[in-house]
Formats: structure tokens, C-alpha cells, sequence
């Protein structure tokens, strides 16, 4: 008889945990609130579980996310103590890790007191530092590595790790996916006629301030490359001299001159051999 009872006894101890986790009837889901970037090629943001763990948990509790592929979810078991925690590297070979450990203090039912502005969101892949600190802390939050689909779900553990209740795993979450530059269509006749229209019109303006461009300089270099001439110039030979009005000299006196010979002037030289 005492077989059968020691059997009863393991079978009671490796049970009860399972019987003890209770599931708690929430789905995590991408936040409803109107953000840029709720998801990206490395991140997405989840709504915090507010007011959904409370009367599941102590204030002693922490509550972890666990975060997987989509088709590795099944395979995941609750750790048992907090050294099987598995940490974000083990993403890549066991397709799941733990991440995001919070408090009931930090998942109030109520917006905190003073009104934040700031979304209450969980940011999933949002500590880029993980990558380059090789003493990272085993719950860090890091990038995540491909486009996924990724199912995430809440674990609350006690002090000692063990697990105290879930939620339920999330529908399938996706990244965005980046294209390359070849496979980028840049033929104009798959384009519709509103950028049609707008890239006519800007070309035509883009000629015209070209052609007033070259207008402006065109008659700037000209001035500078053939100068205007002086008015009222003299030319004899190849001697230029200005005429000079004498309205001091009377008329009597101005008429007795010979040609070429001002008071104040020295003579013209002549020009016949």
C-alpha cells in the first residue's frame, strides 16, 4: 500500500500548480489609442492591462510579458522559479522570452494624479541600448528581429517566480516590413493623374525660373561686356578730348579766337603733316 500512496502524493504536488494557475479572461491587443508608429519594423505598442490583474494579485506580485512566435506559443511552460525566466536571446533559439516585469503600482485602474499626456501603452522591442550592453539585465526589452507574427500574453508570478494566473494569448501581431529600392515602381504611367498633374506643373514652373534665371543674367554680363559710350565725345584722329562751353569769355572776345585757342588752354596740336 504504500506505492500507491506515494504515486498519489507526486501526482498532487506536480498538479497542483497547474490547478492553482487560475486564467484570467483578457486578450492583449495593439493599443486603440491614435499614435504614429503603434507598430513598426522592431516594435509594437500593446494596451496596458489596467484594472484586469487586480483582484488576481498581491502587491508583492510582478506582472511579466511573454512574448512569442506565433507558431512557437504552444511550445511555451510557465517557468516555475525566477531562474527559468528566459531572457530575450532565447527568442532566436526557442522562439519565446519574458520581458516588461511591472508592478500592480504602476498599472493603476485610474490616470495617474496631475493628468499625464502620455499614452498608457506598453512599447515591445523599445530598448535599443539591449543590443550593445553586453551586462544587460535578463528581463530587457530589446528589438525584435524579424517581421514576426508574434502572440504575446500576461504571466503574474509571486517572489519566488512561480506562476499565479494568464491571460490569454493574443491574435497574431505583425511587423511592418521594409521594401527594397529595386523592387520600388517609379514608372510614371502607374502613377494616378492628381501626381500627374502636380508633377507637370511643377516641371513648367521650374523651367520658367530657370528661364528668368538666365534672362536677369544675360542682361547683368552684357552692361559689363560692352560698356556704353560717353555722349558728347570729340574725335579728332585718334585724339579724344571734351568740349567745353565758355560762358565767361564775352562775345566780342570769344569771336577775335582762332580755332583751337581758349583762354586757359594750350593749343590743339595739328594734325597735317
Amino acid at each position: 500500500m504504500g506505492l500507491p500512496w506515494l504515486l498519489l502524493f507526486v501526482v498532487l504536488v506536480w498538479v497542483q500548480p497547474c490547478r492553482g494557475l487560475e486564467l484570467i479572461p483578457y486578450t492583449p491587443q495593439i493599443t486603440a489609442w491614435d499614435l504614429e508608429g503603434k507598430v513598426t519594423a522592431t516594435t509594437f505598442s500593446l494596451e496596458q492591462p489596467r484594472c484586469v490583474l487586480d483582484g488576481h494579485a498581491s502587491a508583492a506580485n510582478t506582472v511579466w510579458l511573454v512574448v512569442a512566435f506565433s507558431n512557437a506559443s504552444r511550445d511555451f511552460q510557465n517557468p516555475q522559479t525566477l531562474a527559468e525566466i528566459p531572457a530575450s536571446p532565447r527568442l532566436l533559439t526557442d522562439g519565446h522570452y519574458m520581458t516588461l516585469p511591472l508592478t500592480l503600482d504602476q498599472l493603476p485602474c485610474e490616470d495617474p494624479v496631475g493628468g499625464s499626456r502620455r499614452a498608457p501603452v506598453l512599447r515591445v522591442g523599445n530598448d535599443t541600448s539591449c543590443l550593445a550592453d553586453f551586462h544587460q539585465p535578463p528581463y530587457c526589452n530589446a528589438p525584435l528581429p524579424s517581421p514576426g507574427p508574434y502572440r504575446v500574453k500576461f504571466l503574474l508570478l509571486d517572489p519566488r517566480g512561480s506562476p499565479q494566473a494568464e491571460t490569454r494569448w493574443s491574435d497574431p501581431i505583425a511587423l511592418h516590413q521594409g521594401k527594397s529600392p529595386g523592387s520600388i515602381d517609379t514608372w510614371p504611367g502607374r502613377r494616378n493623374g492628381d501626381m500627374i498633374v502636380i508633377t507637370s506643373i511643377l516641371s513648367s514652373l521650374a523651367g520658367l525660373l530657370l528661364l528668368a534665371f538666365l534672362a536677369a543674367s544675360t542682361t547683368r554680363f552684357s552692361s559689363l561686356w560692352w560698356p556704353e559710350e560717353a555722349p558728347e565725345q570729340l574725335r579728332i584722329g585718334s585724339f579724344m578730348g571734351k568740349r567745353y562751353m565758355t560762358h565767361h569769355i564775352p562775345p566780342s572776345e570769344a569771336a577775335t579766337l582762332p580755332v583751337g585757342c581758349e583762354p586757359g588752354l594750350e593749343p590743339l596740336p595739328s594734325l597735317s603733316p
